[in-house]
This record gives C-alpha cells, structure tokens and sequence, in this order.
C-alpha cells in the first residue's frame, strides 16, 4: 500500500486515525502496530512473515548484548553476528539472482535457481534492525517490550520509503509522547505538502522522463535527451522527498517526531554538500555506522579513501542489485573524494554559479546511470546528450515534451529551490503583523492555501486512477 493510493487516503488512513484516537493509551502502540502491519501486508502478505523474523531475531540480539554489554570482546564478536546475520537476510531476497547471473556470466556456467521476489521495505527494515541493536551497544537501554520494538520496526509512516529513523532518537516515543491539535494540524499540512510533490510534480516528470528513457538514446536528439534527465532528476526529487515529507506528517498526527531527510538538495555548490542534503537519513546512516566504524579520517589519508570508497560502494549496493547502481554510488565517491583531496579548495575560490553549477552538472549526470538499466545505455545516452551521437539538436518529440510539459517541469525546478518557501514564511509573517488580518485571518489563509493543494492532488489522484469508491462496496 502506498500514501498516494486511493485505498490508503480514503479507507486505511481515516480507519487508523479513528481506532488510534478512540483507544485508550495503553493500546496506543498496539493499534498502530497492527494497522502497519495491515500497511505491510495489503500487497504481498507472505512476506510479512519475513519483517516478523527480522524483528524476533534483532530483538534476542540486543537482549544478549545488553546482558553481556561488559564483556567487551564478546559482545563484539555478537555485533558482527548479527550484522552478518541481516545482511544474509537482506542478501538473499535482493542480491541472490544478481550474484548468480554474474558468477553464470562470468565463468560460463548455468547455475538455475528461481527468481526470488523482493519484499517491499526490506532495506529500510533492515537497516533500522540493525542500527536498533547497535545503538543498544553503544548504551541504549534494549527494548523489552516485543510489540515497542515491532512498532519501532514497522511503524508505517517510514516502513516502505523512509525516512531511516534511529531508534535513540525515537526510543523515548515510544513509550511517552503527546498528540496536541497544533501537531495533528502541521502533520496534516506536511502530509498533503508531500502528497502534492509525489502525485502531481513527481507524476508529471515522471510521465516525460519514463517515455524518453523508452526511447533508444541513438535516435534521439540532444535536447530531447536533456528534456528527459532534467525531468528524471526533478521526479527522484519529488519522489523520495514527497514521501518524506508524508512520512513525516503521518508521524506527527500520532505523536512522533522524526528528523528532516531531504534540505533542497539541488542548490548545492559541491557534490559533498548535496550528499548532506539528499536522503539525509540514509547519508548519516552510512556515516555512523559504517564510515566512522571503519575509521572514519582517523587513520591516515590513505586509509581515509579506502574507507570513502568502502561506504560509497555500499551506497551503490544498498540502492539495488545491479552494477549501474554500483557504478552510480562510485561515481559520487570519487567526486567526493577529490573534492577531499583538492577539488573542495578550488571550487570555494571560483564565483557560487559556477560552484552551483558543478555540483547540478556531476549530479544530473550520475542520474542516467541511476536510472538506465544497462552501461550501454547510459553511455549512448550520455553521448547523446552532448551531440556525439549526431542526432541532432532538436526534434519533433523535444517540442512535443517541451510545450506540454514545460510548465510542470519549470513548477517543479522552481519548487525544487527554497524560492516557494521562503514566500510563504514571507507571507505568513506579514500576516501575523498585519492588524486587518491578524492571527486568525492568518490561519484562515493558510488553510485555503493548503486546501487548495488537497483538492488538485486528489483531482488529480482520481483522474489518473480508478474509481476510489470501489472499496466501500459490499
């Protein structure tokens, strides 16, 4: 089930809210575990049995280690069990076909085995298992209670797409929070900011982007080549970070706060700086656990990029099996390895846009590896989209895309930047000063204003989908 699904907006969530609201507080927790479990199972129930086993063995895990936190050398060696342990699990469902067709391919063998789905979440679930056990280690009190740790693992609002929230920022939540109407009413209005990014800023790059990648990059022209991973580069965007902010939302409507994951990526001026703004969650993940663990820069400069090329593979891997993935997360290791090296201290002597620049540039490049499903392609496309492939520079299909797509796509480059924000805070302050408006006025405004995205996104929602109502029939 997905936030932007007609069944989640019009059953699941009102369902949810009302149980949620209507239970006293000791069944808070278990309402909502059972409801994100309902989340986890509407599509692919089996594999919920999957999430149930990566929480019953993480949970025997940090008991063990709480209970032999002393004994430094073992508890160590169980840490390492239990990392290996989750990467196993995660390993066999998302990287066992990909391993066997590569060891096929490259010794010419026939290795068959049956093509094993993949659970939906099974990163991020894994990911907030493994973080959970090692923050017990590092002096987190081990949860005792099996339906916290279950809620804190698939709690619905981060269990599909994130945020990766860690568990000793939420631990204390779990147990002790409080739901008030001003945080129901900020959830509310973060929830339908991210249901407008994901359904008509997203959608609407997403439509041009998927049918000029359909396309063969060697009979397409340059700009329409362009047209095509600008309007990847805005959908990526306005996907993950739409999904946060909903996540983020539907978190405050319950009483939990989770941290910010996206801080508008695409005005940086280096590809260090972007990383600390996009999918914030996931960079400082793989910064604590893995980066710092290794050794961070503690060691020498040597041992500084082994441990950078370390976590930038990693990256690659953890996006998906395939060596366009790898290639995608290398890629950006190098350029941040040498803006380390040398390249940092150039770029803050040239003027900002040009800084602005670079760092759009080496991104929306790195993009059409992300997004192609073969080097080939990407190479051919990139080709393309510096005229080497000597198909021209405009064609039909770029003015078709270009006139009746612009204007989502300019929307989208412009709410992309912190232009559209800065406006509204602008004008909600001047609001707030203003004696004929005043504090309620104010509101009443601002309501309008977020109303307003609620009614073009569900317009929108139920004109490109079927029939909402189907699900109330009996």
């Amino acid at each position: 089930m997905l936030f932007s699904s007609t069944v989640f907006m019009f059953l699941f969530l009102p369902i949810v809210l009302l149980l949620y609201f209507l239970s006293p507080r000791p069944f808070k927790n278990t309402i909502l575990l059972g409801a994100s479990l309902i989340f986890y199972a509407w599509g692919e129930p089996r594999f919920v049995l999957v999430m149930l086993f990566s929480i019953a063995m993480n949970y025997v895990f940090a008991l063990i280690v709480d209970a032999k936190r002393e004994e430094k050398t073992k508890v160590k060696w169980i840490i390492g069990v239990m990392v290996a342990a989750n990467l196993l699990l995660l390993g066999v469902f998302k990287y066992s076909n990909f391993i066997v067709d590569n060891i096929n391919e490259l010794f010419g063998m026939s290795i068959d085995i049956p093509k094993i789905p993949l659970p939906l979440g099974i990163s991020f679930f894994t990911f907030h298992a493994i973080s959970y056990v090692i923050d017990v280690y590092h002096k987190e009190k081990a949860q005792k209670n099996p339906i916290d740790l279950a809620l804190y693992i698939a709690l619905f609002p981060q269990l599909i797409a994130g945020p990766i929230v860690r568990y000793h920022t939420i631990s204390h939540q779990l147990k002790e929070r409080y739901e008030t109407f001003q945080r129901f009413a900020y959830g509310t209005k973060r929830f339908i900011m991210g249901l407008g990014k994901k359904m008509i800023l997203a959608n609407g790059c997403a439509y041009v982007a998927d049918h000029v990648f359909a396309q063969n990059p060697g009979s397409m022209s340059t700009s329409l080549a362009w047209i095509g991973i600008i309007a990847y580069s805005l959908q990526i965007y306005f996907d993950f970070s739409g999904y946060s902010d909903m996540a983020i939302g539907l978190a405050k409507m319950f009483g939990f706060d989770f941290l910010e994951n996206f801080n508008y990526p695409y005005i940086s001026r280096s590809i260090s700086e972007f990383w600390r703004r996009w999918h914030i969650s996931l960079g400082s993940w793989f910064r604590d656990y893995v980066y710092i663990p290794l050794g961070g820069n503690r060691k020498g400069e040597m041992r500084t990029y082994w441990n950078l090329f370390i976590v930038w593979m990693a990256t690659g891997i953890w996006h998906g099996a395939s060596w366009t993935f790898i290639a995608w997360g290398l890629y950006y290791g190098a350029f941040i390895m040498l803006e380390k090296a040398f390249l940092g201290k150039l770029l803050i002597k040239v003027p900002r846009f040009i800084q602005h620049i670079y760092a759009v540039f080496i991104v929306v490049i790195g993009w059409v590896f992300f997004r192609s499903e073969t080097f080939s392609y990407a190479y051919s496309y990139i080709q393309t989209m510096f005229g080497l492939n000597g198909t021209g520079l405009w064609d039909t299909d770029a003015s078709y895309y270009f006139t009746q797509y612009g204007m989502v796509v300019l929307l989208a480059l412009i709410g992309s930047t912190p232009f559209l924000k800065l406006l509204m805070d602008k004008v909600e302050d001047r609001a707030e000063t203003s004696q004929g408006i005043g504090i309620f006025g104010r509101d009443i405004a601002m309501t309008s204003y977020y109303a307003v995205i609620l009614v073009l996104t569900v317009i929108y929602m139920v004109s490109n989908s079927f029939n909402p109502f189907i699900y109330f029939r009996f």
